[in-house]
């Protein structure tokens, strides 16, 4: 059972870390072991990736996943790691508001002190996006529900326009207005890495701005000098070491030789980093 006390100290811990021009840097985890090595390298908080995850445990990303195998994964995260852990949740694992305060409650017993709630619309029949009164509805459920347990968990609302070609600057600006009206914390937008885009948003949003780097974006320093309070990577770590496995297994079934394997990480050190008993 997760100790009420540490879990709100995590909260307001993890809360103040969203600066804007000093950002919160999250190298997004999906497992133990990525989590150990993104807190072993002086991540302040972990962040998980909801598609890392859902691959790892062989499911497709996109609402595929589903609650009970996602935040049981997350609790080994928040397990393993000493620092704030946020869980990116999808959809919320939920048809409707009252299932998504379900998950928030499910998140903060597993040990979790944030989420990401995105508006995408996987089912694709209404358009890409919730409509934005369903989808602040859904977000005062998930507000409501951890501020009845206590905990001030910050719900970061992630909106799909840019990622999903659903709208610019101005729609996704109303959509932050309605969402951080509902409770929202921070405000997600992912797929807007442009820097004149990016001053737009956060001169424009009511809160912490989060945004999605990886390659081509511009790089954290300059992220900060435009406002940003919080630089996520998302699945791309997790892409990067699917993508060294699937070189190493061609090259050592094709040519049979194991140059891939080059510059992989030490053995006793990586089983130090694992060793609780130490």
């Amino acid at each position: 059972m997760t100790n009420p006390t540490t879990l709100r100290d995590h909260a307001l811990v993890f809360r103040a870390l969203h600066v804007p021009g000093n950002p919160l840097v999250l190298p997004n985890a999906w497992d133990t072991a990525s989590a150990r090595l993104v807190e072993d390298a002086g991540a302040t908080a972990v962040a998980t990736t909801s598609a890392g995850l859902a691959w790892a445990l062989g499911a497709a990303d996109g609402d595929r996943l589903d609650r009970d195998r996602a935040l049981a994964a997350v609790a080994r995260i928040a397990d393993a790691v000493r620092v704030p852990v946020s869980a990116d949740i999808e959809s919320g694992y939920a048809e409707d508001p009252a299932g998504l305060a379900d998950t928030v409650r499910a998140v903060l017993a597993a040990g979790a002190v944030g989420v990401n709630i995105e508006d995408a619309a996987h089912d694709g029949a209404n358009g890409p996006l919730r409509p934005v009164t369903e989808q602040a509805e859904r977000i005062a459920a998930a507000r409501e529900a951890a501020d009845a347990a206590g905990v001030p968990l910050f719900v970061n609302a992630r909106i799909d326009t840019f990622l999903r070609g659903a709208g610019g600057v101005d729609p996704t600006l109303e959509r932050a207005a309605a969402f951080r009206a509902a409770g929202a914390d921070g405000i997600f937008v992912p797929g807007a890495v442009d820097p004149g885009t990016v001053k737009e948003l956060a001169d424009g949003v009511d809160g912490p701005l989060n945004v999605m780097a990886g390659p081509g974006a511009p790089p954290v320093a300059e992220l900060a000098s435009l406002g940003v309070a919080r630089v996520s990577v998302g699945s791309v770590i997790a892409q990067a070491a699917h993508a060294l496995v699937r070189r190493a297994a061609r090259e050592l079934l094709g040519a049979g030789t194991y140059e891939s394997l080059e510059g992989g990480l030490d053995y006793g050190a990586l089983n130090t980093l694992f060793d609780r008993t130490r």
